[in-house]
C-alpha cells in the first residue's frame, strides 16, 4: 500500500487531522501486505476457514485511540479497527491494553480488519437486521406494555417484561435513555414492519457468565459477602456475586427465629458461609449463624448439673416447655418436672410464653445439645422425710386423684401420692377399680411401704375393713362331764323346732294362743 493510500485511509476513517506519527505507525503495521494476505495470515493463525473468521475471539493490543476509532495490533503486521461506541462509558481501553475482539470482515479498500467486541452492539439496518442480533436504541416513548425505541431510525418495541431481570413498575426513568438488546422478533412488511427487542436476554446472558465464574470460585465452608435480595417466610435469598443462595431461617441465628425480618432486611450486606452447593441444580445453601461463635461451646463451663439458673419460656408443647437460657441455648422442662402439686395436662397451666423462671439443671448432653430442666425442684421437695411423716402401718387420709386398670392413686399432700393396688382396694374380689373407689373420693388407708428414693408409697384400703362377728347358734346342754346325752340333745332339737312360728299364722308370738284357744277348747296334755 502506498503512502497516498495510507493518507486516504486516515481521512476515510478518522477525518482530517491525523498526525504523521500515527500515519507512519499504521503504514508500518500494514507492512506493504495486501488485504488478501492479511486475511490468509489471520485465518491461518485461527486455524479456520474464511467463513469462520468472524466467529473466533481474538486478543489484540490497543495501538492508538483517535476520535471514535481504536486501532488494534492483532499480531505480526495485522492491524484492526474497532469503534469506541463498542465500549460502554468508562470502559474505553487505553493504548497498551489487551482487548478481546472478533473479526467482522475486512475493509478491502483500506486493508484493515474490521473488529467488534464479542456480543457488542452492531449498527442496525433493515438489510442487516436479523433475529438474535444485538442492537442499541434510544427510548422515545412509553406505553402500558413497554418502551418504544429508535434503533438507527428503525422503530422498535421493548415489552415491559423484557426491560430488566425483575418486574418494572415505573417506566418514566427510561425515557431518552439508550438501551441495548437482542432482536426477538422481526417482521418486514412495509408500513407494518416491526422489531421487538429484549434487554433481559442480554442481562440473562451476562448473569449466566457471572454465575459460572462465581460458581467456579465457590467452595463449601467458604465465607463470602452477599446482598439480601428478598425475604420469605422460610428464609432470605442472598446475592453472592451474580448467584443467589438461600439463607434458611434455621441458619440465621443460634437463637430461635420466628420471623426472618427480625434478623435481616432487604438490601442489607451480610457475611455468610456457604454450607452446601448442589452441582446439578446449582442451588446454594448459606449460613449466617455459622460465621458467629457457637454458644454451645461454653455450655459445659456455664451450666453444670444441679445448678440453679434463670431463663425465659420460649414455647409450650404437649410434652413440656422450652426455656432459653441465653441466645442459642435452650433447655426443656418435661411435664413431670413442672410441678409437685398436681398432675397437669399441658404446660400452659403452669407457665406462659415470655415468663422468666428459676430452674434447676438436671442433665446436660453436649453431643445432642440438650439440657433437661426442672421447675419444681427449685423449691422444697415434699418427699423429703416421707418415711417419718407417713410411717409403715399408720393410717392416713387422702383423696383419690386418678384410677387405672391396676389401682388408684391417692394424694396424701401436695406433690405426694400413694398407690392402692387393685388387690388392696377390697376384701372381696373386684374386676374394676371403680367398683371400690372413684376419683375425688376421700378415703382412709393403711401405709404398707414407703420408698423415699423412688418416691413411692404403697397403701391398702382392705387392711382397714373389719367385718362383724357372726351370731352364735344354739348349743345342746352339756352334762357335768361336758357332753350332752342323746335324750337331752333330742329335747333341745324339739324345743328349737317349737320356737319356729307355724306357717299360716296359727301361732302368735307373745300370747301363747293357738287355734284351739280361739275355739274354746282345752289344750291337750
Amino acid at each position: 500500500m502506498s503512502d497516498e493510500q495510507g493518507k486516504d485511509l486516515n481521512l476515510h476513517r478518522s477525518g482530517p487531522g491525523l498526525d504523521a506519527d500515527l500515519q507512519q505507525e499504521i503504514n508500518e503495521a500494514l507492512g506493504g501486505k495486501s488485504v488478501e494476505e492479511l486475511l490468509e495470515a489471520e485465518q491461518a493463525a485461527a486455524g479456520g476457514s474464511r467463513g469462520e473468521a468472524g466467529s473466533n475471539i481474538r486478543h489484540g493490543r490497543v495501538a492508538a485511540v483517535h476520535g471514535e476509532d481504536i486501532f488494534v495490533d492483532m499480531g505480526g503486521k495485522n492491524q484492526g479497527l474497532i469503534q469506541v461506541a463498542q465500549f460502554a462509558e468508562g470502559e474505553v481501553p487505553k493504548v497498551g491494553d489487551i482487548i478481546e475482539v472478533t473479526i467482522k470482515g475486512v475493509d478491502n479498500q483500506d486493508g484493515l480488519l474490521l473488529l467488534a467486541r464479542p456480543g457488542a452492539v452492531q449498527e442496525a439496518s433493515w438489510e442487516t437486521l436479523e433475529v438474535g442480533q444485538v442492537v442499541e436504541g434510544r427510548v422515545t416513548a412509553l406505553n402500558t406494555g413497554g418502551l418504544e425505541l429508535n434503533v438507527n431510525n428503525i422503530r422498535a418495541f421493548m415489552p415491559i417484561s423484557q426491560i430488566e431481570l425483575y418486574r418494572v413498575e415505573d417506566l418514566k426513568p427510561y425515557i431518552n435513555t439508550r438501551l441495548s438488546g437482542k432482536v426477538m422478533e422481526l417482521k418486514k412488511k412495509g408500513k407494518n414492519s416491526s422489531v421487538v427487542i429484549s434487554r433481559r436476554q442480554l442481562l440473562d446472558e451476562e448473569m449466566a457468565k457471572i454465575r459460572e465464574e462465581t460458581l467456579a470460585q465457590l467452595t463449601e465452608g467458604k465465607t463470602v459477602k452477599g446482598l439480601v435480595k428478598s425475604i420469605m417466610p422460610y428464609g432470605a435469598f442472598v446475592d453472592i456475586g451474580g448467584v443467589d443462595g438461600l439463607l434458611h431461617i434455621s441458619d440465621m441465628s443460634w437463637a430461635r427465629v420466628e420471623n426472618p425480618s427480625d434478623i435481616v432486611k432487604e438490601g442489607q450486606q451480610l457475611e455468610v458461609m456457604i454450607l452446601k452447593i448442589n452441582p446439578e441444580t446449582h442451588k446454594i445453601s448459606l449460613g449466617l449463624k455459622q460465621v458467629a461463635p457457637d454458644p454451645w461451646t461454653v455450655v459445659e463451663t456455664r451450666y453444670g448439673a444441679d445448678s440453679i439458673v434463670s431463663g425465659r419460656v420460649t414455647r409450650l408443647t404437649d410434652f413440656g416447655a422450652f426455656v432459653e437460657l441465653e441466645p442459642g441455648v435452650e433447655g426443656l422442662i418435661p411435664m413431670s418436672e413442672l410441678s409437685f402439686e398436681r398432675r397437669i395436662k399441658h404446660a400452659s397451666s403452669v407457665v406462659k410464653e415470655g415468663d422468666v423462671v428459676r430452674l434447676r439443671i438436671l442433665s446436660v448432653d453436649l453431643e445432642r445439645k440438650r439440657i433437661s430442666l426442672s421447675l419444681k425442684r427449685v423449691g422444697d421437695d415434699p418427699w423429703t422425710g416421707a418415711l417419718a411423716r407417713w410411717p409403715v402401718d399408720s393410717v392416713v387420709d387422702g383423696i383419690v386423684t386418678r384410677t387405672t386398670d391396676f389401682g388408684a392413686f391417692v394424694e396424701l399432700t401436695a406433690g405426694v401420692e400413694g398407690m392402692v393396688h387393685i388387690s388392696e382396694l377390697s376384701d372381696k374380689h373386684i374386676k374394676a377399680v371403680n367398683q371400690a373407689v372413684s376419683e375425688g373420693q376421700t378415703v382412709k388407708a393403711k401405709v404398707l411401704a414407703v420408698d423415699e428414693e423412688r418416691r413411692r408409697i404403697s397403701l391398702s384400703l382392705k387392711a382397714l375393713i373389719v367385718r362383724a362377728a357372726p351370731e352364735p347358734t344354739a348349743q345342746p346342754a352339756k352334762t357335768a362331764a361336758g357332753s350332752a346325752t342323746p335324750a337331752e340333745a333330742a329335747k333341745a332339737a324339739e324345743a328349737a323346732k317349737r320356737k319356729k312360728p307355724l306357717k299360716g299364722g296359727l301361732e302368735f308370738p307373745g300370747g301363747g294362743m293357738s287355734l284351739g284357744n280361739l275355739l274354746g277348747q282345752k289344750p291337750r296334755e
